[in-house]
């Protein structure tokens, strides 16, 4: 029984993400369709490329982001996996149709360059952002730049950049240079958007302290914060020195409270903090303090 009801979960859970893929290919039809292009505002990577030539040649919109995404899905195939090819080209395929049956809509926002590269950016990035939340993309260029990133001395964020300054001197031909500057602020915007999305605007961070007072610091921080903590032993690598090194992840709102209670108790301690994308498993469970 127990083993139908978590193949159920499991097909709904599928059937979820490919939804959200679906409607996050629609909200970002809606961005372009009703925001940047009425502007003469692009997007970067495929989707600007797409936009440039069916400016140029009159061919439908839709049709040039579904043909010219095709390789780099077969990339995603070969690069990430099968799932990630579906889910993208059922992220792809809405945003092309999308694109279709919003053409005719009219634009919410027209003249204000400052709005439309704000709000265009924004809806843009929640769309995308929405999709590869859900395990899908809308846009191949990201995996054009994880596979050059195998080969060449380069990090896959400076070859995004990279790739994306040629797209968008080829917006420039058919938009000006001020709306290829517009365009890129637009997808300047939609990339953090992505990432809000993508890691949520909560978020989590680790702390890993170094103390004289190890015991002290774990117990104070369960009972001033409600945070559990763990210990590992540490040496160190010129005095070969062994230490106690404290790992504690909270949630952002708690982070200036953490700060306090390790101050109070060791103001010399040695502390590291990293950003956390996402916790799962375990115990991240809040314990009450009043």
């Amino acid at each position: 029984m127990s083993k139908i009801r978590k193949r159920n979960r499991s097909k709904l859970f599928i059937l979820l993400r490919g939804l959200f893929v679906i409607l996050g290919g629609f909200i970002a039809a809606y961005g372009l369709e009703t925001v940047l292009i009425p502007n003469n505002v692009s997007d970067g990577g495929v989707t600007g490329i797409s936009i440039v030539i069916s400016q140029l040649a009159g061919l439908p919109l839709g049709a040039l982001i579904a043909i010219i995404n095709l390789p780099f899905v077969w990339l995603g195939y070969k690069q990430i996996g099968k799932s990630f090819a579906i889910y993208s080209v059922i992220g792809i395929a809405s945003l092309s149709i999308g694109t279709v049956l919003m053409h005719h809509t009219p634009a919410i926002i027209e003249g204000d360059t400052l709005l439309v590269t704000v709000v265009g950016g924004i809806i843009l990035g929640l769309g995308m952002g929405l999709a590869l939340r859900n395990g899908g993309a809308v846009d191949g260029i990201d995996m054009l730049a994880v596979l050059l990133a195998r080969k060449l001395p380069f990090g896959t964020s400076d070859l995004i950049l990279f790739l994306n300054m040629f797209v968008f001197i080829f917006v420039s031909t058919v938009f000006g240079l001020q709306g290829a500057i517009l365009s890129a602020i637009a997808y300047f915007i939609a990339s953090k958007v992505i990432h809000i999305v993508e890691e949520g605007l909560s978020g989590s961070k680790t702390f890993k302290i170094i103390t004289t007072e190890p015991k002290l610091m774990v117990d104070t921080i369960r009972d001033r914060l409600g945070r559990s903590a763990t210990y590992k032993e540490a040496y160190g690598g010129y005095t070969h020195e062994k230490f106690m090194e404290i790992t504690c992840v909270i949630n952002r709102l708690e982070e200036s409270k953490l700060k306090e209670i390790i101050n109070d108790i060791d103001d010399g301690a040695f502390v590291t903090i990293y950003d956390v994308a996402e916790v799962k498993g375990g115990n991240f469970r809040k314990s009450d303090i009043h």
